[in-house]
């Protein structure tokens, strides 16, 4: 039945090309610097598609979508904060970061970065720094897990159970076997695909409901209240939602794509490419929640069509609204927004555990050949615990991204910020930011106070503590100063 079927053929002819990337970048990698770095030679283009991907995953086609469809417009609050954040990132943070890492001492990893960038010789900075991309990454991972699984799910008719596992396996392949250069190359191509997917399908679901005065009508009969982008908003409400912007400064996935760039002049180009397309993207998924419930309740609930889960809104239309060919298409691209990011979140989390663990602790002396092997294994490790948690199918893909987004954005993303900016930082400003910031997330998110996103006062305490502390430490080392002061001087005659 599945060899008949043009949506499935279409979905596995997808994945199957993906793996076929993933085995061309295993002839481009050589060693660990190859394997989670692409050895530094990411151009403008696939640096602006590759950060792109990594940060928009399942949430852009399930959970966003989801969310419009139920509240309306007044989620789109979350969209206004990220593209400011986003902006703000490339702006402030991309091509700084790029060259401080080249400076102090080329820095593959984030902890790596951050050890050498304050001279960090006991290794308590590098630990606590890989432990925190552990712990949230495993939860972000997870989210990847359960979107590709409700996908599976969909298409091959499979139990949820089964579904994790297939899923997972498609996107573990070709990051196993080609690390970053497979990772970026198909980033490439996936985020192109997801595009094309989120300008397409608001169009054809306007036309199917009979037009852009009909879609509003239908719209405004069921919910007036789906048009009022403060429906419910409460001033926390709305700070909350634009908070989700502080992510970006400290997303490991994305401050990845920055250091691997091939220069600081690539930067600019790719800052305009990526935030074109993210615009876009998110003007697209918006689109989608927004026509998607007018759709259902105009021409679906004639034609007894119903949506048990919100978050399904942009498969549910795809099977029902295009030819089966292009369903295929449509859901390759919501298995290429969860492979695109689960993808680099498992490499992060990799080289987090060769690079400054293995290597730095256990094997100082191992080889190029077994660090590579060694980040392979760590891959398995990680991907195997995000299935843990993504076991239980009551898990929704928004929440679990927001967990994981709060708790990077409070530990690293003052610290990121502030280390590019400020030579006045000190390693015990850095260490109190990241512990800071990720126990506020964790005490903040369990009691649910005042109705605040974590992030919010994660963000705040955490910058506060690396402010004062590093003033209380006093001015830093020459040597620090004089090295971030050369990488400042480098960047400004680059850029």
């Amino acid at each position: 039945m599945f060899a008949s079927n043009p949506t499935v053929i279409t979905f596995v002819i997808y994945i199957l090309l993906m793996v076929a990337i993933g085995l061309l970048a295993y002839r481009s990698t050589r060693n660990l610097s190859d394997y989670i770095l692409g050895g530094r030679r990411l151009g403008s283009v696939v640096t602006a598609l590759s950060a792109g991907a990594s940060d928009m995953s399942g949430w852009l086609l399930m959970g966003l979508p989801g969310a419009i469809y139920l509240s309306g417009l007044s989620e789109a609050w979350i969209a206004v904060g990220l593209i400011a954040g986003a902006y703000l990132n490339w702006r402030l943070v991309a091509g700084r970061l790029r060259v401080q890492t080249e400076h102090h001492g080329d820095a593959l990893t984030l902890p790596d970065y951050l050890a050498r960038r304050f001279d960090d010789h006991s290794g308590l900075l590098r630990v606590i720094s890989a432990l925190v991309i552990l712990v949230f990454f495993t939860l972000y991972c997870a989210s990847g897990v359960v979107a590709g699984a409700w996908l599976f799910e969909t298409i091959f008719g499979l139990p949820y159970s089964t579904a994790i596992w297939a899923g997972a396996a498609a996107t573990v392949a070709y990051t196993f076997i080609g690390g970053f250069l497979a990772v970026s190359w198909t980033d490439t191509v996936q985020a192109t695909l997801v595009l094309f997917a989120l300008i397409l399908t608001p169009i054809i679901v306007v036309l199917a409901t009979g037009g852009v005065d009909t879609t509003f009508l239908a719209i405004e009969s069921v919910s007036p209240e789906h048009f009022n982008v403060l429906k419910g908003a409460t001033f926390v409400g709305v700070i909350s939602l634009l908070g989700w912007g502080l992510g970006y400064f400290g997303q490991p996935h994305i401050l990845t794509r920055f250091m691997a760039a091939d220069s600081a002049k690539s930067i600019v180009k790719a800052r305009r490419i990526s935030m074109t397309r993210m615009i876009l993207c998110l003007l697209g998924t918006i689109a989608v929640g927004f026509f998607g419930f007018a759709w259902y309740a105009a021409v679906g609930a004639d034609a007894g069509v119903t949506l048990a889960n919100p978050e399904h809104v942009f498969i549910e239309m795809a099977k029902l609204l295009f030819n089966p060919w292009v369903a295929g298409v449509l859901l390759s691209a919501i298995m290429a927004a969860v492979m695109s990011t689960l993808s680099t979140q498992l490499l992060v989390c990799s080289s987090a555990l060769t690079e400054d663990i293995y290597k730095v602790f256990l094997r100082k002396q191992a080889g190029a050949q077994e660090l590579v092997w060694v980040g392979r294994a760590m891959v398995l490790l990680v991907a195997c615990a995000a299935i843990g948690i993504a076991a239980d199918p009551a898990n929704r893909v928004l929440g679990l991204v927001s967990y994981a987004w709060a708790g990077f954005g409070a530990a690293f993303g003052p610290v990121v910020l502030l280390s590019v900016l400020w030579k006045g930082m000190t390693r015990n400003g850095a260490l109190a930011g990241i512990v800071v910031g990720a126990v506020t997330v964790l005490v903040w998110k369990q009691f649910a106070l005042l109705g605040l996103y974590e992030i919010i006062p994660g963000f705040l305490f955490a910058t506060l503590s690396i402010v004062l502390v590093s003033r209380m430490d006093g001015r830093p080392e020459g040597d620090m100063v004089k090295r971030f002061e050369a990488a400042e001087t480098a960047y400004q005659a680059d850029c």
